[in-house]
């Protein structure tokens, strides 16, 4: 089982299940009165067999079935209470996966990724119900198999022989088989996945694959993920099969061999009260027992190792920033790779790429294709899987947080005056500078309509718009040498999105632009193209000629700004 179980999941699973080590024992407690039945059965079946029915004393009998009735009353009690401490376990469990999985987003820059963080959110919850599902089935089989064993020894020993060895076998088979049940799932999930970022990028990039005519190419690419998927389904399906089998070995074997050796039981002076017994104890308890726990960890346990080994990926361990003062700020990626989560496929693999410091690079490509990603790698908000980004020869997450700057599309700005707001990330900065920054941003007119620089601004009245200008505006001043524009001018219009740029390139440094329009492209010294088959860079011109689909974002651009001066 610990090939199956990564130590990442283990530790989890044990912090939650010896979080409060007294709840546990009240489980194990009413764990007890609930299979007060599972022991009882059988011995209550073979007495009222054998003294009452078969013994002409029907009121014994039906005095014995009473029995086995207040034990089923005493296990309803302990049912509810389990479930009740099984929740007061299961809760917490689910409150700190989804702190580790926000937490995370915010380390890795992904707040603003609605659909990233609902994914994750969707298995923090798929998680919860499988821990559930894997405590309440593995507690009920254990129970259930020490207390069936216990009736069945004290019944009759010489019963035992014919019930528990095609049990074991039967687990064992099951167990045996979960590794290759593990990965096929695992397969499934990522297939799934994938499938749906493929999905959510097509819908949204719906306008740039309609502008670029690459209905044909999307279509295909969408429909390879969807066959991947239904691959990985009938793979596990396949694999699912193994359950039936054990089963049928640990579940209707023991009948069988019971009923077959009835005979034999008999002539060694059993009586057919205790044969019966036996076969109470193994269709009654036994046998669904065993069912509960194959469906239970064949489907609630494979699928709680995958979805917490990648809840556990996504919110990762805290990144801490170092105080590694670069020299320079040349930016340098070394083979670098990226996946969110172990088993994903990586977002970025093996780039390699060198911005010398000074230089505007532009980073175009369609939704969805990783340059988010690849700006968060670069402002040491992500660390790669593999490789190395560097930012004047410091890994870029342990450079100090004042050498660079991260801008993202959902610019923040707090409540007090434009003057804290703008001087944030530099709070000794000259009112000249400050001035000189709200010229250059186009801020005038808010200055003006919020009474001044010294006059508190509300957030929730600004727009979009003016919201980043103020965040352009705050790096500005800053003292960041590396700047990365993360679609921060999505909303602005194409001159204000202009000054912006040219405001950075003059300033000097090494600015990063995540493109949002073609635009900025052609202002930049070089650019990067990602396209999913490869990651091109060079100048404007050259990749024109090199990239198919950057000649058709540029000639779609050039084609509708034609379009408007006629």
């Amino acid at each position: 089982m610990s090939a199956v179980v990564p130590p990442a999941v283990r530790a989890a699973v044990r912090r939650a299940l010896l979080r409060e080590p007294r709840r546990l024992a009240r489980l194990a407690g009413w764990s007890l009165a609930e299979a007060a039945p599972a022991f009882a059965g059988g011995h209550a079946v073979a007495r009222a067999v054998d003294d009452g029915f078969a013994a002409g004393r029907p009121l014994t009998g039906l005095a014995w079935l009473a029995v086995l009735g207040g034990a089923w009353a005493v296990a309803a009690v302990g049912a509810r209470r389990v479930l009740l401490e099984i929740a007061g376990i299961v809760e917490p469990f689910r409150d700190d996966l989804v702190e580790g999985v926000v937490a995370g987003a915010l380390r890795a820059g992904r707040g603003g990724d609605a659909a990233a963080v609902a994914r994750m959110n969707h298995q923090v919850e798929l998680a919860r119900d499988s821990f559930g599902a894997v405590v309440t089935v593995v507690r009920s089989f254990a129970f259930t198999l020490v207390s069936v064993a216990l009736g069945i020894a004290t019944l009759s020993p010489a019963v035992l022989p014919l019930v528990l060895p095609p049990v074991l076998a039967g687990l064992g088979l099951f167990l045996a088989s979960l590794p290759a049940l593990a990965r096929r799932q695992r397969a499934f999930i990522v297939a799934d996945e994938r499938t749906t970022a493929a999905v959510a990028a097509m819908a949204g990039g719906l306008r740039d694959v309609t502008a670029c005519g690459g209905e044909t190419r999307v279509a295909q690419s969408v429909g390879r993920e969807v066959a991947r998927q239904a691959r990985a389904a009938r793979s596990l399906a396949a694999v699912t099969a193994t359950r039936t089998l054990s089963l049928a070995v640990g579940g209707l074997l023991p009948v069988l061999l019971l009923l077959a050796g009835a005979p034999w039981l008999l002539d060694r002076g059993l009586t057919a009260g205790v044969v019966l017994g036996a076969l109470t104890y193994v269709t009654q308890s036994l046998t669904p027992a065993l069912g509960g726990l194959i469906q239970g960890l064949g489907v609630s346990g494979v699928r709680l190792v995958v979805t917490l080994e990648r809840v556990l990926g996504a919110a990762g361990p805290p990144v801490r920033h170092g105080e590694t003062a670069p020299d320079g700020v040349r930016l340098e990626l070394q083979g670098v790779t990226f996946a969110y989560g172990p088993a994903a496929e990586p977002v970025i693999d093996g780039l390699d790429l060198v911005v010398p410091e000074g230089d505007h690079l532009a980073v175009v490509g369609p939704s969805g294709i990783g340059k988010s990603t690849l700006a968060a790698l670069v402002a040491g908000l992500l660390r790669p899987s593999a490789g190395a980004v560097l930012v004047g020869g410091v890994p870029a997450a342990e450079v100090r947080p004042d050498a660079r700057a991260l801008i993202p599309q959902e610019a923040y700005v707090f409540h007090g005056t434009l003057r804290d707001n703008l001087t944030h990330l530099a709070p000794g900065a000259p009112s000249g500078a400050v001035e000189e920054a709200v010229a250059l941003f186009g801020l005038d007119g808010l200055a003006r309509r919020c009474g001044g620089l010294d006059a508190d601004v509300d957030p929730a009245g600004l727009s979009t718009g003016e919201r980043q200008l103020v965040a352009l505006a705050r790096t500005y001043l800053s003292p960041a040498r590396l700047t990365v524009l993360d679609e921060a001018t999505c909303h602005l219009d194409p001159a204000a999105e202009a000054r912006a740029e040219a405001a950075f390139a003059a300033r000097g440094g090494t600015l990063v632009v995540i493109a949002h329009r073609i635009s900025s492209a052609l202002r930049a010294r070089r650019v990067l193209v990602m396209d999913g088959a490869r990651v091109l860079a060079g100048t404007h011109e050259e990749m024109t000629e090199a990239s198919p689909l950057y000649a058709d974002l540029v000639g779609h651009w050039e084609s509708r700004d034609l379009g408007r001066v006629s």
